[in-house]
């Protein structure tokens, strides 16, 4: 994995991790990582991955219609991402379309499975598909029950993207917020 999605918004906080030496291709299929049936192409978001998520989801969420994005330098090592937070309350979200996971091999749910054997997550759960993409719930600790939900859901069998709820009450807050804002990212990209 290049990097993965651990923190916050305007000062985003990336777990980085690299693949392991002699780690497997990332085109090596992974029986735990759902075939993604309904491919979906990110790229005409990737110079404004803000985008992805629109104001009308953002708005019941008490977030600002524009976020923060992230398109080069070292906070964009797993990909283009967006960050939205209130900073009054602590709370934020992000997402990050992992193309730099793929480039680097170790893209899509699968990537996310090696990385947790190699040591560099300390935790993969399956979680409820989004709007009918394969997902997977991933942090390098289980921080759910604290309020931060980190959500990988699957474009295509080599590439993933992240959304991260932090500063909620809990688990069902910050993964509702996870998974609204993952539903989003899907829907905008099905044209929906």
């Amino acid at each position: 994995m290049a990097a993965l999605v651990a923190g916050g918004c305007s000062a985003p906080t990336a777990g980085v991790a690299q693949p392991a030496p002699n780690s497997a291709s990332g085109t090596a299929p992974d029986s735990r990582a759902p075939k993604v049936t309904d491919p979906l192409d990110p790229a005409a978001y990737l110079g404004k991955p803000c985008a992805l998520v629109p104001e009308s989801v953002l708005a019941p969420l008490r977030y600002p219609a524009q976020g923060e994005a992230t398109v080069s330098g070292p906070f964009a090592e797993a990909g283009p991402g967006c960050g939205w937070q209130i900073g009054a309350e602590g709370l934020s979200v992000q997402i990050i379309i992992g193309t730099g996971n793929r480039d680097q091999g170790m893209g899509g749910l699968a990537g996310i499975y090696r990385a947790k054997d190699a040591g560099q997550l300390g935790f993969v759960d399956p979680a409820p598909s989004v709007a009918g993409h394969p997902a997977v719930f991933s942090d390098l600790s289980d921080r759910r029950a604290r309020g931060n939900c980190n959500l990988w859901v699957g474009l295509s069998d080599d590439l993933a993207f992240a959304t991260a709820a932090q500063g909620y009450q809990g688990e069902q807050d910050s993964c509702q917020v996870a998974e609204t804002v993952a539903g989003a990212v899907v829907g905008t990209l099905k044209g929906a």
